[in-house]
Parts: C-alpha cells; sequence; structure tokens
C-alpha cells in the first residue's frame, strides 16, 4: 500500500502563490506547518478587543514598542502567522525590510473564539518553539485571558488565567490594563 506524501509550502513558495494570483489579494489565509491555513472572519467582539487593546497598548507605549496588528510574522520557513496584536521591539525600518521574527516580539496576543482549540494545540506550540516570550490567549468564549510565558521546547513553563484586576506584559510591568473593562 503506498505511502501518503504531504507537500509542505515554504514562505516563498506561499509569496509567489499570492504573486501569480493563486492566492487571492483579499485571501485571509496564514501559513502554518507548511499549510495555507483560512483564518476565520472576525467578529464584532473579536474586532472591537483587538481596537481597544491597539489603542491601549499605543497610548502606554512611550516609545518601548510597536504594536503590529494582524501583519504576518516569520517564525520560519515553514511558518508565517498572523497573530492578531504583537508588540514588537522599535524598528521600523527593518520591519519595512522583512517581517518581524520571533526574537522581535516582547508580547503576542491571540483573540480566540472560533479558532479557540488551533491557538491552543497548534499556535500556541509552535510560538513556545520560537522562544516567543509571552503570549496572551484572550478567550473570547469564556470571557477570560490565558497567560503564557517561559518558553521552552514543550510549551510554555507558566500558564495563568486572569478574568479581573489589572494585567500587564512581563516586560513592561507599568504598562498594565483592566482585565475586567476588556473583557466586558
Amino acid at each position: 500500500m503506498p505511502a501518503s506524501i504531504t507537500h509542505r509550502f515554504t514562505v516563498e513558495d506561499y509569496y509567489r502563490m499570492a504573486e501569480t494570483g493563486i492566492l487571492k489579494p483579499d485571501a485571509r489565509v496564514e501559513l502554518i506547518e507548511g499549510e495555507i491555513v483560512d483564518m476565520m472572519p472576525i467578529g464584532p467582539f473579536h474586532a472591537g478587543a483587538g481596537s481597544e487593546l491597539n489603542g491601549l497598548f499605543t497610548c502606554l507605549a512611550q516609545g518601548r514598542w510597536m504594536v503590529w496588528n494582524q501583519y504576518p510574522l516569520r517564525i520560519d520557513e515553514h511558518n508565517e502567522p498572523q497573530p492578531d496584536l504583537m508588540l514588537l521591539r522599535p524598528s521600523a525600518k527593518k520591519y519595512k525590510q522583512s517581517h518581524p521574527t520571533p526574537e522581535d516580539v516582547i508580547l503576542l496576543v491571540e483573540i480566540s473564539d472560533s479558532t479557540l482549540r488551533r491557538d491552543r494545540e497548534i499556535k500556541l506550540p509552535l510560538y513556545a518553539k520560537a522562544g516567543i516570550e509571552e503570549v496572551w490567549i484572550l478567550n473570547v468564549q469564556e470571557r477570560q485571558i490565558e497567560v503564557y510565558r517561559e518558553p521552552n521546547y514543550l510549551g510554555y513553563g507558566t500558564q495563568f488565567i486572569v478574568r479581573d484586576g489589572r494585567l500587564a506584559p512581563m516586560a513592561f510591568p507599568d504598562a498594565e490594563i483592566d482585565v475586567q473593562d476588556l473583557l466586558q
């Protein structure tokens, strides 16, 4: 019986498909483990929470980071996801030359409603292996923020859930947001 062989696309293949029209210009897709994955439509709570986080983190930045919304993150040859929000080390000129890489990420946020399982089981381990220091999953269904810190090859060493109070990125403890306000 012949074995099944799966072709994994590279980031280069992915961009070539877009350039030649195989992927439409308005296609909402991302490259995960060499597979082109359709992204789900963005619902009202997802859009509102993303916009609110963008505004909060932009006001708190004071030049310490750049807020990056739904743009690519180049992890490796087979992975270029588009997280909902990232705080990046400031380097605007660098990001005009190439997409940010895991070393550039201070905080990565996924806003998860219908994508919760995929974000936890596929993207979160990918982020941990890449060494992304801190990931928040804004769990829309349960109205909570799952915080993941201390990445290693097997996942994240520290995990906790926040439903109220204040929360700040580990790298900038003074940049607090009101969790309950965000989750309403």
